[in-house]
């Protein structure tokens, strides 16, 4: 008999998967020492570690496309003196630390504005090859590294020159909250740049001081591990299948002081979509590292850990019942049949078939015995050794249906293992809302909104300042000549959904783009706004006036769409920017235009976030329990310089608790996946058990009690090669017996009837015989 077929296989694999499946259960819902770390924490700096990066990144590539920008527009304009050059730079860009014109043919320097920049590092490998004009890192005689940027002034009456931008290589300005430092490292792990650490002049203690001390070089020692991991490629460095930030990123665990673990999170500058832009930022090789002292948690078994072990011995105990009742009522039976057969098959006919309990079994127990009368020559099938007649063995025996068969055994046996999958999955290690979020994930969750809110804000500023620099090449005199103006700037800058100039009355001079909307230029109005309500979607519009016209204005209509990926970070939930009145503007997901938030708490949240404390509006986070869920909530209202942050709007997101890696909502997930597993393992088993082996032996009954019954032109073919297969060959070969001996016996001839007198009537005078007379 094959090695893989029949019953025993599945009821083996069923107790594999049992064992397996209880092993696993004590492993992870058992006894165990938790991380020292949560593993929310750890992703939290991952994630505050990307949005750093991200912020790094968009910073340094808007400097370089800002320059060059003012380059092309000197390059096309009329020629200026540089330090004229180097003023209007400066009105228009408060981004860079010191600003300087070189003469390219005789290395003169012609203007400079704010920091001095050395020149030492300027050589032929700047100005030439595949890397000219990149931006380089340069220390300066202070110790201090200096970002360079450089753009090309190429007029075509005048000399070449040289535009170069300094810029501090520096943390982003993003909200650390407490405790938390981020460093900025290059190739190699230097630490280019720190914030958040406290100078050691203002701490009171020598205790203090060694903390400090302890911090700055946790962060020496890891910012050198985690440079030394960016190294790698995006792609080897995931594992298979995730996704997300596009760049490499990972948590580190570094030593401990004062009960407090510290947890690292790093990340790569990459570019924001790769396949669509290069950054030039991304080539720095530079990387973002956030690090926070951690509360460490206390190791040790739980009382809702002991559930583990009993569930698991439980679903031991269960299993063993399940296969020993498969055992006892399906294999053993089949085995049994299968011999019986056999022996029926090879001649032996001097034992009667032994007694079945019931179901299938008992059916072909019961046919198989009629065969043996047939066979030994008690009678005919319809008599004696046929139905209901002798059974060649002494006793008589009906051969009639039985109520429960195998498929009734079946369900007995899932009804087992379901004793033990049903309350596990759905009631062991339940949460509610009683479950304790540590509150370093809600400040997080309110520092990366305000980092989100800065994003969104300063992507406004940044697209407001690059049409006041394109507003100086609109001649509206020249209408051709200023739509492809709008034309080029539309397809270097993908922010924009349509360009057009308004001139003071509001009508449309010059477009590009999609169909523009109204525009009024009022002095109370700001130069970032909203309209469109009662439309599909929201219409952002940022403005910027036309010098020497009066009252003409270049207006850009900023895309959702660019807002909206603004918005989608990982770890973060949902996003939305909504205006004062509470009304969405953008999301990270799907919404309506000018829709209210989903829960009136969160409406409350942004209303205080606006209230002016202190200098301005600041950021809120919110723990929100309702309904059995936790809510992590946070809102915060545009605030800092440029236009957009008079627009009066606010980033707010929130996520469901039951998402953070919490040892709490971890164990009601693997009690989930633990009773789906089990669940798994019944489909599989009993399936298996199903196909190969009830729906054959169904079929099997039936034939076997029609041949019984004397159907013997039916051809019996085995289904499987197992034991119901070996069973089913067997009463082939008895079908083939019956034939034959019903081929072989010789028919009797007909004897005639025996003639009947015919009745004679009586003669005259003779008595007739009444009913009793003869």
């Amino acid at each position: 008999m094959p090695l893989l077929g029949g019953i025993r296989p599945p009821i083996a694999v069923l107790c594999v998967l049992i064992l397996a499946l209880a092993g696993l259960t004590a492993k992870v819902l058992g006894p165990g020492s938790d991380p020292v770390v949560p593993k929310a924490v750890l992703s939290s700096q991952q994630h505050y570690a990307e949005d750093g990066a991200i912020a790094l990144r968009a910073s340094i590539d808007e400097r370089v496309t800002d320059l060059q920008r003012t380059a092309t527009a000197l390059n096309a304009g009329k020629p200026a003196e540089p330090e004229d050059v180097l003023s209007d730079l400066g009105r228009t860009y408060q981004k860079w630390t010191g600003t300087t014109v070189v003469d390219l043919e005789s290395g003169d320097v012609l203007a400079a504005r704010g920091e001095r920049i050395p020149l030492a590092w300027l050589d032929k490998d700047v100005l030439t090859g595949k890397s000219a004009l990149l931006p380089r890192m340069v220390r300066l005689e202070t110790g201090d590294v200096r970002l360079m940027t450089m753009a090309l002034l190429d007029r075509k009456d005048g000399p070449q020159q040289l535009l170069i931008a300094s810029n501090s290589l520096s943390v982003p300005p993003i909200t650390l909250g407490p405790f938390r430092t981020m460093a900025v490292a290059a190739r190699g792990g230097e630490v280019l740049a720190t914030a958040g650490f406290e100078q050691s002049e203002a701490l009171n203690s020598d205790q203090q001081r060694q903390e400090l001390e302890f911090l700055q070089k946790q962060m020496s020692d890891l910012s050198a591990q985690a440079a030394d991991r960016t190294e790698e490629h995006p792609v080897t460095a995931k594992q298979p299948g995730s996704r997300g930030y596009p760049g490499v990123s990972g948590t580190l665990t570094g030593g401990e002081y004062n009960g407090r673990v510290v947890a690292v999170g790093y990340a790569s500058l990459s570019s924001s979509d790769p396949e669509e832009k290069e950054s030039v930022a991304a080539g720095l090789g530079l990387t973002v590292v956030a690090m926070l002292p951690a509360v460490a948690e206390q190791s040790g078994a739980t009382g809702r850990e002991l559930y583990g072990l009993i569930a698991a011995g439980a679903l031991v105990v269960l299993g063993l019942l399940a296969a020993g009742f498969l055992w006892a009522r399906v294999q053993r039976p089949l085995l049994r049949l299968f011999l019986e057969s056999r022996r029926l098959a090879r001649g032996d006919l001097t034992r009667p078939v032994g007694a079945f309990r019931g179901g299938e079994a008992a059916r072909i127990g019961n046919a198989l015995e009629r065969l043996r009368g047939q066979l030994g020559g008690s009678g005919e099938p319809n008599g004696p050794g046929g139905p209901g007649g002798f059974d060649g063995g002494g006793g008589a025996r009906r051969a009639g249906r039985t109520r429960f068969g195998i498929r009734v055994q079946l369900v007995v046996t899932a009804v087992l293992l379901l004793l033990w999958c049903v309350p596990v999955g759905l009631l062991l290690n339940r949460t509610d809302d009683s479950v304790s979020v540590p509150a370093t994930m809600v400040n997080d969750q309110r520092d990366r909104t305000d980092l989100v809110s800065d994003r969104v804000r300063r992507a406004l500023n940044e697209a407001q300042a690059d049409l006041v620099s394109t507003s100086r090449l609109v001649d509206v005199s020249d209408r051709d000549a200023t739509e492809n103006v709008l034309k080029d700037a539309l397809r270097k800058h993908t922010r924009y959904g349509a360009l057009y100039v308004v001139d003071a009355g509001g009508e449309v001079v010059a477009r590009a783009g999609g169909d523009p909307h109204d525009w009024s230029d009022g002095k109370d109005l700001p130069l970032v706004r909203v309209s469109g309500e009662g439309g599909k979607r929201p219409v952002v519009q940022a403005g910027a006036p036309v010098p020497e016209e009066k009252g003409v204005t270049l207006v850009g209509e900023v895309r959702i769409e660019f807002l909206n990926s603004l918005l989608k970070r990982p770890g973060l939930g949902e996003v939305r920017v909504v205006d004062a009145k509470g009304r969405t503007l953008a999301a990270s997901n799907g919404f309506l235009a000018f829709e209210e938030l989903p829960r009136e708490s969160l409406t409350d949240l942004v209303r205080a976030a606006g209230v002016q404390v202190g200098a301005g509006p600041v950021e809120n986070g919110l723990l929100l329990r309702d309904g059995g869920s936790v809510t992590v909530a946070a809102a915060a209202p545009f605030s800092g310089g440029g236009v957009a942050a008079d627009a009066g709007w606010t980033v707010v997101s929130w996520q469901n608790a039951d998402r953070f890696q919490i040892t709490a909502y971890e164990r009601e997930d693997r009690s989930v996946l633990a009773g789906l597993l089990g669940l798994a393992a019944i489909v599989v088993c009993l399936g298996w058990v199903h196909l190969v082996v009830a729906r054959p032996l169904r079929a099997l009954a039936t034939s076997a009690e029609k041949l019984a019954d004397g159907d013997l032109k039916a051809v019996l073919y085995p289904t499987y090669h197992d034991e119901v297969g070996a069973v089913v060959r067997s009463l082939e070969l008895i079908r083939q017996q019956l034939q034959a001996r019903r081929q072989q016996q010789p028919r009797r001839p007909a004897e005639p009837r025996p003639a009947e007198p015919r009745p004679t009537e009586p003669r005259p005078g003779e008595p007739r015989l009444g009913a009793g007379g003869r």
